[in-house]
């Protein structure tokens, strides 16, 4: 003879716990998958920041090298000389607080100043000071701006995401 199922051994003791273990793995699986997401959105925001930060490097890195073939062009055989932004010495120039005056509207911008005759002994290396049309030991700073700037809208106006300058000394 078969019980009915209601008389089975046991069935009085059970309360739903399975329910409850249930629930409480589903609310730490949906912690889980928040947490994911949010990790994700982090990283794809700064995936964001460094690409525009190395795409404003590179501009600027190749404006300087631009910068520094002009130069050599300029006083290759049979060409005058290269004028720079500024012949004199100005221990005061800051490229950093340069590259922040920049506005952004420029995407790009170099600043060339010659250096040689900076030194303490006046020549390019404390010797003496020779005549300008003698001197071989030209030296060149160069200051290159880029901008990484994110498009504009009706609404809004084109923000920087990135800006960089480089700052090098060129030898021809």
């Amino acid at each position: 003879m078969r019980r009915p199922i209601l008389e089975r051994p046991g069935r009085q003791r059970q309360r739903g716990a399975v329910l409850y273990v249930a629930l409480v793995l589903l609310i730490l699986l949906a912690l889980i998958g928040v947490t994911g997401m949010q990790v994700a959105s982090l990283q794809e925001r700064m995936t964001g920041a460094y690409l525009a930060a190395n795409r404003a490097f590179q501009n600027a890195e190749s404006l300087a090298r631009q910068q520094e073939n002009d130069i050599l062009h300029a006083l290759g055989p049979g060409s005058g000389s290269f004028n720079a932004d500024q012949e004199r010495c100005d221990p005061s120039f800051d490229p950093a607080a340069w590259s922040e005056a920049i506005d952004i509207a420029a995407l790009r911008e170099v600043r060339t100043r010659r250096i040689d005759q900076c030194s303490p002994g006046g020549g390019g290396l404390g010797q003496g000071v020779r005549p300008l049309s003698e001197n071989t030991d030209l030296t060149y700073q160069i200051s290159a701006f880029a901008a990484d700037v994110q498009p504009s809208d009706a609404t809004n106006p084109p923000t920087a995401s990135a800006r960089v300058v480089v700052d090098t000394v060129y030898l021809p």
